[in-house]
């Protein structure tokens, strides 16, 4: 990737100028927006030509040939905290170049990670999902989340409220760069993600459709592999005393939730010996995965307290099953075109999660719901591919 120098788009006339608007383009000025999803300012990351994308499409095997350039910014923006008390966040906006038209929006959710230097904004390997989609006429939108880029504080893993709010405000800021900088948008959008992104998506979905007014109206939806069910089969799979591939899920989720609901007073109170003093340092949103994974046994449950443990499975009100349910997104109707694409060979996040979905919208009459297993022996990391890539094609049926 050729990256350019760092500058700020803050003044409206340098911004406008620097977007190559002319002067009849720059009597017409944008209110600046208040409140949440307000930029806080914009930077350029990249630029890159349709060559160079197609290069790093064929090396990677995505069937896709880039048909504009495209350009890089971090957006930093006001939005809102699980208790509602004003924070920023910052995600990646990556805007076709040297095209005409109008464009649809689409907005791609990231997976689980646990550093902020993985974030989109940050350069994040998923960086290149966004690249997929601008580089083929879409403003492609990738919210960092909370937590994550350049927003403090504890990641809220797989919070619902938290996931939807900070992705809308992104939504919201990006609208606004367009509406100065160009270019026009056609008013689709279109909205994915993989793994703990398909959550996300999924969250997205159901606030845009519960929010009054016609701020943003979902043109289709491709949650993709996500923990939907999580009260249900994601604690199954944490709980029954078997190895999982990733044993940092589990005290993600503990942290997460504590840190939102206060259900435990201290990681003693769940945590067992020694891992209530080694775990949480790692969770200080500088570490991976992989290096959380190092310190975990590879039973994910051999963490927590027994006596916890026990309480948890044989109480179906314990306060912790209690805010999960409240988390989980299969509980309403989607209205717009969805596709859940999820692989039964799916370790990680068990195909059951978006089967549940499922059969839940079918049961409330959602029949333009569809589920789709695009590689049934593919484990999580082998099913993302294949997804992504029938969720542009699909999307690309649906562009006007």
């Amino acid at each position: 990737m050729a990256f350019r120098r760092y500058f700020l788009l803050l003044p409206l006339c340098f911004a406008l100028l620097l977007a190559g608007c002319d002067s009849a383009s720059m009597e017409e000025e944008v209110e600046p927006r208040v409140g949440r999803g307000a930029t806080i300012s914009t930077t350029l990351l990249s630029e890159q030509s349709a060559d160079e994308l197609n290069a790093t499409f064929n090396a990677i095997g995505f069937p896709v040939t880039a048909t504009n350039d495209v350009a890089v910014y971090k957006i930093v923006y006001e939005t809102i905290d699980p208790q509602g008390t004003v924070t920023q966040a910052s995600g990646a906006l990556m805007v076709p170049q040297n095209g005409s038209g109008r464009y649809p929006m689409v907005t791609y959710q990231h997976g689980t990670m646990t550093a902020r230097s993985e974030a989109p904004s940050a350069g994040g390997f998923e960086q290149i999902v966004g690249l997929l989609f601008a580089g083929t006429g879409y403003v492609a939108v990738m919210p960092d989340l909370l937590g994550l880029g350049d927003s403090p504080g504890l990641h809220p893993f797989v919070h619902a409220a938290s996931s939807a709010s900070a992705a809308i405000d992104m939504l919201r800021a990006s609208q606004d760069f367009t509406q100065i900088n160009g270019p026009d948008l056609n008013g689709q959008l279109f909205i994915t993600g993989y793994s703990q992104g398909g959550y996300t998506a999924m969250a997205a979905h159901r606030e845009i459709q519960a929010t009054p007014g016609d701020e943003f109206t979902v043109t289709a939806s491709a949650p993709l592999a996500g923990p939907h069910d999580l009260s249900g089969a994601m604690a199954n799979t944490f709980t029954q005393g078997q190895p999982h591939p990733s044993p940092f899920y589990l005290p993600y989720t503990l942290f997460a939730y504590n840190d939102v609901y206060q259900i435990y007073d201290s990681p003693s109170d769940f945590l067992a010996e020694p891992y209530n003093e080694t775990l949480p340092p790692l969770f200080d949103m500088m570490h991976t995965g992989g290096e959380i994974n190092a310190a975990l046994p590879d039973v994910p449950d051999e963490i927590i307290r027994t006596d916890v443990l026990v309480a948890f499975e044989t109480d179906p009100d314990h306060p912790l099953r209690q805010r999960l349910r409240e988390n989980d997104l299969y509980n309403w109707t989607p209205e717009a075109p969805m596709r859940l694409y999820h692989c039964a060979g799916d370790r990680h996040v068990p195909q059951a999660n978006s089967i549940k979905a499922f059969e839940s919208f079918h049961d409330r009459g959602a029949r333009q719901v569809e589920f789709f297993d695009p590689m049934p022996s593919g484990d999580h990391g082998d099913c993302a591919g294949p997804s992504l890539v029938f969720t542009k094609f699909w999307f690309d049926t649906l562009v006007e």
